[in-house]
């Protein structure tokens, strides 16, 4: 058994896809159907014959990544779909050989591999940092090589610590693959800073700290905030409003959530409740651990009422304002802005 990464488009566009078909997708939809490629050199003649302005260290990756999903995922393998529309890792288990779809060409999502999606919504911060950074690699596909990756996989996949045999471990942790060989894909820097900001903020602020940090990004941004007494919040742990005292609208009704774990519509439905009691115009709900899929397609239908805040969220915000923090807080967690070249 081997993990696996497969992304669902450069930005995401392919995601809800492969989640609602509950397939693994890649693009090379102009490659077309690929069950008689029987070779890399075939596929490699198929690649160069339609892309003949890439490179040859291109032309490699391209080949080892299309192999690897088509060839070197098996049943039973471990995929994990990073999510770029939200902080969110999808994890399941492959379920089907490669399918040429090509109903699926208009999203360029032709070439599929059948998933059953155990964990559709586990938060980045549930990540050891050594796995974060396999999954932040620039490839559309890897195989996740980290020491014991499958063990500490499935049991994020399923909720609860797996026992691996000696003989499945030895094999998990074999760095040797089709894409191994070749130079690597820079990674997504700006991911991995995110990520390594994130657990810097779970290090530093747990519990009722992270209301602190929360209450601080407000006031950054121009918000009079009330913070309420631990476990008497009437469903509100903040309450703020614009202006001096803070009886200048839009005024917000802030739960905010410390635990790792997603929470659902029940806890949207408390802060709405919430909104109503205190006679505030909006409400963010603030989780650490992030949303359940449930409680994230509820985002259209409040829209101009609750907005929704996860890690990522949270560490964007801070950046927004790192500079007019207080300085306790910037000690806590001290960043320090740099420039680099974009990737083309």
């Amino acid at each position: 058994m081997k993990a696996w990464f497969v992304r669902a488009g450069r930005n995401g566009e392919n995601e809800a896809l492969a989640l609602d078909e509950e397939i693994a997708v890649i693009g090379w939809s102009e490659l077309g159907d690929l069950s008689g490629i029987e070779t890399k050199e075939a596929l490699k003649n198929l690649i160069v014959a339609k892309h003949p302005e890439l490179s040859t260290a291109q032309i490699g990756q391209a080949v080892a990544q299309v192999w690897a999903f088509c060839h070197d995922i098996v049943i039973g393998d471990i995929i994990a779909l990073p999510l770029k529309t939200r902080g969110v890792i999808a994890l399941g288990t492959c379920s089907g050989p490669y399918l040429y779809r090509p109903e699926l060409t208009d999203q360029d999502a032709v070439h599929t591999r059948a998933v059953d999606w155990k964990a559709r919504d586990l938060s980045r911060t549930r990540f050891d940092e050594d796995l974060l950074l396999s999954l932040n690699s620039g490839r559309t596909v890897g195989q996740i090589q980290r020491e014991n990756a499958v063990p500490r996989l499935r049991a994020l996949m399923v909720g609860d610590s797996v026992q691996l045999t000696e003989a499945e471990i030895a094999e998990a942790n074999v760095v040797a693959s089709s894409i191994s060989d070749l130079t690597d894909v820079p990674p997504d820097i700006e991911r991995t800073a995110r990520d390594q900001i994130a657990s810097l903020i779970g290090r530093r602020f747990r519990t009722y700290s992270l209301e602190s940090l929360i209450r601080s990004i407000l006031e950054a941004r121009g918000y009079f905030v009330h913070q309420t007494r631990p476990g008497k919040d009437g469903g509100a742990d903040l309450l703020a409003g614009r202006g001096e005292l803070g009886f200048e609208s839009p005024f917000l009704c802030v739960q905010v959530k410390s635990s790792s774990e997603a929470v659902g519509t029940e806890t949207l439905q408390l802060l709405q409740a919430a909104v109503d009691d205190f006679g505030a115009s909006h409400g963010l709900l603030v989780s650490w651990g992030g949303f359940r899929e449930s409680l994230y397609n509820k985002r259209r239908e409040k829209f101009f009422h609750i907005r929704l805040w996860d890690s990522d969220d949270i560490v964007a915000a801070l950046l927004d304002i790192y500079d007019k923090l207080p300085e306790d807080i910037r000690a806590e967690l001290p960043l320090k802005r740099v420039w680099i070249v974009a990737s083309s």
